[in-house]
């Protein structure tokens, strides 16, 4: 797609929602962390669910510690994968207390290193904690920015590269968040509402899909 409609398209998300958010619940950036990590092939609804209650107890890596592993479960076994997930969240806390003064690091690389954390975790907490203009892939980013047109990539990694080379650079700090809410609310997986679509003019896909 030319930089031309791509500007179009942010424009009209601009202009709908000129500042998207995550749809996590969090009270500080280590909660954000954790509540990323338990997103991880799970629901927002279904994470916010869990650490409604978790967060009230364990906002701190120190406290997260003091509750313990087997504690934690109990919080979040209602979320895909929690006794992994439980087993990071006591390792990054630990991590984070030991080598980074218990906060969270503003590095991609220091957050990659932490339990849990891989390239699209550390993108969101990059993002919606220090504000970097990164663009984080998960599926709905990777089916929106395929769909549309603005790359034709077939890896996660590969989309994120093309996407910040392709995203103007006013857009990308929220790019990531317009393009997931558009995936989760209209160009959904199996029924894409393009009827609804305020860009659907603009789509390469619109033809096949609705």
């Amino acid at each position: 797609m030319d930089r031309k409609r791509i500007e179009q398209i942010f424009a009209i998300w601009h202009k709908q929602n000129s500042h998207p958010k995550t749809e996590l619940v969090f009270t500080n950036n280590y909660t954000l962390l954790v509540a990323v990590v338990l997103s991880a092939q799970s629901t927002d609804i279904g994470v916010n669910k869990a650490t409604k209650e978790l967060f009230k107890i364990a906002d701190t890596p120190e406290k997260m510690l003091r509750l313990g592993e087997k504690n934690l479960k109990k919080y979040i076994n209602t979320i895909g994968l929690y006794n992994g997930k439980a087993a990071n969240i006591i390792a990054l806390s630990e991590s984070l207390v030991k080598n980074f003064n218990s906060e969270v690091p503003e590095d991609f690389n220091a957050l990659i290193s932490l339990a849990g954390v891989g390239q699209k975790t550390a993108n969101v907490v990059l993002n919606c904690a220090f504000g970097h203009p990164t663009i984080a892939v998960d599926t709905h980013v990777f089916r929106v920015a395929n769909r549309l047109g603005f790359v034709n990539e077939t890896t996660v990694e590969k989309t994120e590269l093309a996407l910040m080379k392709a995203i103007p650079k006013k857009w990308q700090t929220h790019a990531h968040h317009w393009m997931i809410l558009h995936g989760r609310y209209v160009c959904q997986a199996r029924k894409p509402k393009c009827g609804e679509c305020l860009i659907a003019e603009f789509c390469k896909s619109r033809q096949i899909l609705g």
